[in-house]
């Protein structure tokens, strides 16, 4: 088959010709019918991620497919399935999958990070009756392919973690993939939503899709210019990029027992260069600093229903679909500024 490999960090990926993955005892091979472009994939390429030990690797975690093959022992998924499958495929079986916390499974394993990933015609799937999630008729590949990472991880964070009421405000700074879904569905629940970014095309998106109103982060001070919007500061910051910077604004856009949301993954520090939250300001303010990581595949359902009754459409967030030959450029294309919009590969 062909898959998207690269043979070192931070050099050239390429397009090679690749055994078929077996489904072992308990997992699935699965056809990949769709798959998205992630900065994630980004940052792994780059050699940001520790899981990553095995080179050539083959990137790729946001997918969605077909059944192709079941390994022995396998009963809730068939040859032949429309599915989607969380980033994160946990093992099921440990305290922490058996309290519904899979997307922290410290066995957890990641298409694309702990393995080979989507960017190739076929993924195998690990503990397929816990992770592979049967997907409705009414959701294309195209749409399914970015749920797995950038909106499954929004919908959690938002609706679960932070726990976004109707009335509230929220202000997402960083209208990427991860973003740009936050202010969706923090809007579908009812919230005041001030969208943040650097990308005049970016903001037009976020208000195109429910924000109230939106902020030039390359215009001045972020965190004044929200306020000013919503004296007094918002209910809810969300860091939807993962930088020191907009982290740090993000703390400073929030009010009185205010949450920040970091959905953002911030590469790994460097001496003297380190994001951080100003403890003195959680204190006096009495904040909550959350952390958010994927969704379990349990909870899938309730995404795909609001995305099947109208209530979500992620469907207006795609872009550009492509070939596999043109992913390698596509992955390399995020070390700088690029179009909002989700990037579909059809392997």
């Amino acid at each position: 088959m062909r898959a998207v490999r690269y043979d070192a960090f931070g050099q050239e990926p390429y397009v090679a010709q690749v055994p078929l993955p077996r489904a072992e005892p308990g997992g699935v091979v699965i056809a990949v019918g769709a798959t998205g472009v992630c900065r994630s994939d980004w940052h792994a390429w780059q050699g940001h991620d520790d899981d990553i030990r095995d080179l050539p690797h083959t990137p790729g975690h946001e997918f969605a497919g077909v059944v192709h093959e079941v390994g022995a022992g396998v009963e809730r998924v068939a040859v032949g399935d429309r599915v989607v499958v969380p980033f994160v495929c946990a093992c099921g079986t440990c305290e922490v999958c058996r309290a519904g916390l899979s997307q922290v499974c410290p066995r957890q394993w990641q298409p694309g990070f702990s393995g080979p990933g989507s960017f190739a015609e076929y993924v195998a799937v690990p503990w397929a009756d816990h992770n592979v999630v049967p997907l409705p008729e009414e959701i294309g590949l195209d749409v399914a392919a970015g749920l797995g990472c950038r909106f499954a991880t929004a919908y959690r964070g938002v609706v679960d973690v932070a726990g976004v009421a109707p009335g509230e405000t929220v202000a997402v700074l960083g209208c990427g993939g991860v973003g740009l879904a936050a202010v969706m569905i923090a809007a579908s629940r009812g919230a005041r939503v001030v969208a943040v970014d650097v990308s005049p095309a970016a903001l037009e998106l976020a208000a195109a899709v429910g924000a109230d109103a939106v902020v030039d982060a390359g215009a001045e001070d972020v965190a004044e210019q929200v306020r000013a919007l919503v004296p007094g500061g918002v209910d809810v910051a969300v860091d939807a990029l993962g930088s020191i910077a907009t982290a740090a604004a993000a703390t400073s856009c929030l009010a009185v027992r205010g949450r920040h949301l970091q959905l953002g993954l911030l590469p790994p520090a460097v001496v003297g260069d380190r994001a951080t939250v100003p403890m003195h300001t959680v204190i006096a303010r009495e904040l909550q600093v959350l952390g958010s990581h994927g969704m379990p595949a349990a909870d899938y359902p309730r995404m795909l229903e609001d995305v099947v009754s109208g209530r979500l459409e992620p469907h207006r967030f795609l872009g550009r679909t492509i070939s596999l030959e043109q992913a390698p450029a596509a992955l390399a294309a995020l070390s700088g500024p690029v179009a909002p919009g989700v990037t579909i590969v059809r392997p």
